[in-house]
């Protein structure tokens, strides 16, 4: 799993629970973080030790010096309290910044790579050679082909939108990127998505074979959630929540423009707007633009952003709210939020994208909207404000679907069938 230092990651959120649903059953998995630790929100079962250690990466990367120092200073970069103290700096990960840096790691036989990959085959070597190797995302697909020779094993790779960084690439970075990602997909047994809107995605976006991409469901664990359903009360002001990642892609932006919307061209009442996410270094200015838009309308006073969230103050968060907005503008391959959502009893208002509209499709956990479009989306939050009863149904609808669909044990259930037939194509 590849760790995103400070900020809860949606895709080490869902590794990190396949991975401790499978221990739960009774199989033998290494959660192993790269980069940096992982910040998850539950029981942390990843191993304490991360390989490819953001620092020396890094520094690696940038000077030929760091590419020959001594293991033991290598081992003071990457020990866990070094780790743990970079990652809790404000450290810039925006794609535009990083291309030369992941195309030197696609390259597959860099200095770098090399010298990275040895560590990480020693080590597995050393602690047990597993069954199956499953790679985080596709930016570290270079992994596959030393790691397939070494262990004679399968290698899987989960695909878990990693276009969005891709596409934030500058040129020439972003095709030579794409170009080295392609030339490897050979070397990977199985690919999993989570979504069959993400699956179709990404074979076209890669080029990878149909055949080789499997549709594992995301999954929750809904336990340590309570919802209770209640009947809005219409006697206080409606509250509408949106817990994502603060940044563009989200759509933060245009909710407060829909709820500007609802406010001043639909006139509902009195109303509150509420937010929480990670907020990383490169996007104050966003959430500034946002807040001077809900300035300017006059609506300053009714927009709360609560910060980023712990396990605890999400579930505050979640049981404050009456409606759950996903105003995504981009392709979401997964929609975590979502199940969150609906653990918790919420109805939700989702745009048209990505994996929303299969998701909202299974469960009947909410209604579905254009995209792109403010006024569409306060129509939508509208109609849910303005008939309370027919909202709890949806939420009560969404609950019961998450456990139908998306439970953590159905997402275990699935990964175990693709392992299993790879395993046997391979023996």
């Amino acid at each position: 799993t590849a760790g995103a230092a400070s900020m809860y990651c949606g895709s080490c959120l869902r590794d990190n629970a396949l991975a401790r649903e499978l221990i739960r059953q009774g199989h033998d998995v290494m959660l192993v973080p790269i980069y940096t630790p992982t910040l998850v929100d539950g029981e942390n079962v990843s191993r304490d030790h991360v390989l490819f250690g953001g620092i020396s990466v890094y520094l690696q990367q940038h000077s030929k010096i760091f590419r020959h120092t001594p293991a033991f200073v290598d081992r003071l970069w990457d020990s866990m309290p070094a780790l743990r103290m970079a990652a809790r700096r404000s450290i810039a990960t925006e794609p535009r910044m990083l291309g030369e840096l992941t195309v030197y790691l696609l390259a597959g036989q860099n200095a770098l790579l090399l010298n990275d990959s040895l560590k990480l085959r020693t080590w597995i070597r050393e602690t047990e050679p597993p069954d199956i190797i499953n790679l985080p995302n596709s930016i570290l697909i270079a992994l596959a082909k030393p790691l397939r020779e070494e262990f004679q094993r399968p290698v899987c790779c989960t695909l878990q939108g990693e276009d969005l960084f891709l596409d934030g690439l500058t040129e020439p970075y972003r095709s030579r990127a794409m170009e080295l990602i392609r030339s490897a997909i050979q070397q990977v047994d199985a690919f999993i998505s989570p979504s069959r809107f993400y699956a179709t995605y990404m074979s076209d976006y890669l080029s990878i074979p149909g055949e080789k991409i499997h549709h594992v469901p995301l999954g929750l664990d809904p336990s340590a959630f309570s919802p209770s359903f209640p009947l809005r009360d219409e006697t206080k002001a409606a509250r509408i929540g949106f817990l994502a990642r603060i940044a563009p892609e989200k759509g933060l932006h245009l909710l407060a423009d829909a709820y500007i919307h609802l406010r001043r061209e639909l006139q509902w009442p009195e109303a509150r707007l509420e937010a929480a996410g990670y907020l990383g270094p490169d996007h104050h200015g966003y959430l500034e633009k946002i807040q001077t838009a809900l300035t300017a309308a006059g609506l300053a006073e009714e927009f709360h952003y609560h910060g980023e969230v712990d396990h605890p103050a999400k579930l505050r968060f979640l049981e404050s709210i009456d409606i759950f907005a996903a105003p995504a503008i981009f392709e979401e391959p997964k929609g975590l939020f979502l199940l969150e959502a609906w653990a918790a009893g919420l109805p939700v208002v989702a745009t048209r994208r990505g994996a929303l509209p299969e998701m909202v499709e299974a469960t009947g956990g909410g209604i579905l909207v254009e995209p792109d479009n403010p006024a569409a989306m306060a129509q939508g939050l509208q109609s849910l404000l303005s008939d309370p009863a027919r909202a709890r149904d949806l939420g009560q609808a969404g609950a019961a679907g998450l456990t139908r669909h998306y439970h953590v044990t159905r997402m275990a259930a699935r990964t175990l069938e693709i392992y299993q037939a790879i395993n046997r194509s391979a023996s």
